[in-house]
């Protein structure tokens, strides 16, 4: 038998995981399609109609690289959040961009502080450079700020890891909670301030953008609120130095032509964002009445995506089998004191009819009878 070359001691320890199951894999290993997708957190909604025709007549010019410096997009970010284009660095999504802070702020056997039950790709790229991860429990269902800043302090931790608004729960801080934090942080220890969902919660949880503090990184997307999740393109924003060093290590051809070209015609057209977010704001009350109309609790949410508390665990779980058995694609959080919810994405009205059919009778299976 050949022998295969070594990996380095920190990937060959690592388990044979991903992140995510897709909502494609489960439908190659269940043999037929879902009929309501309201589980990935995309935008049912998709782009802009300005947006879709843009990029349709840009197909045929797909066969060139893209601008390896992301010009055009980073000048458009800068413009719409008013500060400079060296406070911009342009990524394949929020995920891509997670994947460098990893390789900037952590060394082998560094503690890096996160919520236990966050953003799973994030602790994903962290295993991969070898940091100890650091898991702080949720308080009241919102990210236990006073229990990361006190992980950060006793840990020494580097790096520390917040979502506002949040993934899983859908909850939020407001802006005056998070200055405090940034604040109280150690100016040795660089924050990741996740704003995947900040165009669809309140305006009061976006504190200012300060890009004087060199510890804040702010990173926001395509993929939600705009409806690009496909397209893979996200930023951050940060002080002029860190945006420099983002640049020793990005992949400079990562972000396609289409991408940056998408987000330029995106931004643009903020009545359509408007529009979507009216859109999420009406889904997510469709959903709580759903919950409610069945006995489950809808926690409030800022997101594109409803958290409903089943009670249990195991239950949650049967709920979740249940529902997916019926072709409804949902997803849950796994850890404990989490996991006695489902979180149901906004969908099209028809994805939504279809939830709202299959409900009870995943419930009622769930419960046995």
């Amino acid at each position: 038998m050949r022998q295969h070359p070594p990996l380095t001691p920190i990937i060959s320890a690592l388990p044979s995981t991903v992140p995510f199951v897709g909502p494609e894999a489960q439908e190659r290993d269940r043999g037929r399609a879902f009929r309501a997708r309201i589980g990935a957190n995309e935008s049912s909604f998709g782009p802009s109609p300005r947006v879709i025709a843009r990029m349709a007549g840009i197909a045929r010019d797909m066969w060139m690289y893209c601008d390896p410096d992301n010009h055009d997009l980073k000048v458009t970010v800068a413009a719409h959040l008013g500060v400079g284009v060296e406070n911009v660095v342009v990524g394949e999504g929020i995920d891509g961009l997670l994947s460098l802070v990893a390789r900037m702020y952590v060394a082998p056997g560094d503690a890096v502080v996160t919520s236990l039950g966050a953003y799973p790709t994030f602790n994903f790229h962290i295993a991969g450079v070898g940091g100890r991860l650091v898991a702080v429990p949720y308080e009241n269902d919102r990210e236990s700020l006073g229990g990361l800043l006190a992980a950060v302090a006793t840990d020494k931790a580097p790096l520390v890891y917040l979502s506002n608004p949040d993934n899983p729960m859908g909850s939020w801080w407001e802006a005056a909670e998070l200055i405090r934090f940034i604040e109280a942080l150690p100016e040795t220890t660089m924050l990741v301030l996740d704003e995947a969902y900040s165009e669809l919660g309140p305006t009061s949880a976006l504190p200012p953008i300060d890009i004087s503090r060199p510890n804040v990184i702010r990173m926001r997307t395509f993929s939600k609120a705009y409806g690009l999740a496909g397209i893979r393109c996200g930023y951050a924003v940060a002080d002029a130095q860190v945006i420099r060093d983002f640049e020793k290590i990005r992949n400079h051809y990562g972000v396609s032509r289409m991408a940056q070209i998408a987000g330029v015609e995106a931004l643009a057209d903020q009545d359509y964002l408007k529009s979507v977010v009216a859109r999420v704001a009406s889904g997510r009350r469709r959903i709580a009445g759903i919950a409610e109309a069945n006995g489950l609790k809808p926690l409030p949410s800022a997101t594109n995506f409803v958290t409903l508390d089943c009670g249990d665990g195991a239950f949650a779980l049967k709920v979740l089998q249940a529902l997916l058995s019926r072709d409804v694609f949902i997803r849950k959080p796994m850890v404990p004191g989490l996991d006695r919810c489902i979180r149901v994405s906004v969908g099209l009205d028809h994805e939504l009819d279809i939830f709202a059919e299959e409900l009870p009778g995943a419930l009622a299976a769930a419960r046995g009878s």
